[in-house]
């Protein structure tokens, strides 16, 4: 009997997660039911937010169960239909997490047409990560011409959304990343003004180098150092969208050294900013806007983007590990099947 490859919640991670964490097992193969259809698995979409769903601490959503398949975006092929509306061959953005195959009710599933962009784009610059970029900064951002942005993670999924549509509003868009090859890249290919790393000994000053006029929006993904050196350069009412903060995610402790928040608290009342953290999902009601808007950029070049593809199920948790501790280049994404489209 054929049979499936998936990877289920084993333990709960405390710490970076690993294999004891994330098993790889095989399962029979799922049989669609009436009013079903099989999936098959092309891409696996990696995000950070994933590590939270690991833990069972209260979140923005439920937490995976222990012995569950762990959940994730993914780009799919339909294998069979018991569904008047699909056919083999159909190619669809899903949910079914981090195995191959997955029979579903396809109620939710998205087509996707390959002409219209690279379907791997489907869970990354035209996806969830593309439309937190746009939706954030347009709700939340709120950008002015001429105003100044700091985004961390600038290489990312969605640090590079953040920074390209901020350079199409006008901004000047500051990148903040770790190798200076992803530093090199948001500038020499994406259009940023300019981009420091956080691994610099001189970040602070870096950082105020590159932002002569103060900063006027943080884009929020990391935490920790980057936010404790753009604090000093916050404009009046200046916004921060919170998306992440994935320095934090593999915490289990309190962290060590000189506590900021007092300073940054000040800052919130002096400077009047504007603090926010969201969720794309609350602002669903913007998605068509999104790809009415963003994917006639991406089809036509004006937007980049960058992939990172590990190969096979097999290697999706040192892929995410790599994601957590900032070793990706561009979106994360594993392909976990063939690509019929390429």
């Amino acid at each position: 009997m054929a049979e499936n490859k998936r990877i289920i919640l084993a333990q709960r991670p405390e710490g970076m997660p690993d294999e004891n964490h994330l098993k790889l097992e095989s399962a029979p193969m799922p049989q669609p039911a009436d009013g079903e259809v099989l999936l098959r698995t092309i891409y696996l979409s990696l995000d950070p937010y994933m590590r939270s769903r690991m833990s069972a601490a209260k979140s923005y959503a439920q937490s995976v169960e222990i012995g569950q398949v762990m959940e994730g975006g993914t780009v799919c092929e339909v294998m069979e239909s018991k569904h008047p509306d699909w056919k083999p061959g159909d190619l669809v953005l899903a949910h079914v997490g981090w195995q191959a195959y997955a029979a579903v009710n396809p109620k939710g599933l998205r087509r996707l047409d390959p002409n219209d962009a690279p379907i791997s784009t489907a869970v990354g610059i035209l996806g969830m990560p593309g439309f937190t970029a746009f939706v954030g900064m347009v709700e939340h951002g709120r950008p002015k011409e001429g105003e100044t942005i700091v985004v961390s993670a600038a290489s990312g999924a969605v640090g590079q959304m953040v920074g390209q549509l901020s350079k199409h509003w006008g901004l000047r868009v500051v990148g903040v990343a770790g190798a200076q090859e992803k530093c090199d890249f948001v500038v020499n290919e994406l259009g940023f003004d300019a981009c420091v790393s956080h691994h610099s000994d001189t970040l602070q000053d870096d950082l105020a180098a590159a932002c002569p006029d103060g900063v006027d929006i943080y884009w929020e993904n990391v935490g920790g150092k980057v936010l404790e050196a753009v604090i000093p350069l916050f404009n009046e009412f200046s916004r921060m969208p919170v998306c992440g903060v994935i320095s934090q995610y593999n915490a289990t402790g309190a962290p060590q050294g000189v506590d900021h928040l007092p300073g940054f608290m000040r800052a919130i009342l002096t400077k009047r900013l504007s603090v926010r953290g969201f969720i794309q999902f609350d602002h669903a009601n913007r998605f068509k806007e999104f790809m009415t808007d963003i994917a006639p950029l991406v089809k036509s070049g004006k937007i980049k983007y960058r992939e990172d593809i590990a190969q096979g199920l097999e290697n999706a948790v040192s892929a995410f590990q790599g994601l957590l501790t900032g070793k990706n280049f561009g979106k994360q994404l594993v392909q976990v099947g063939e690509d019929p489209s390429r």
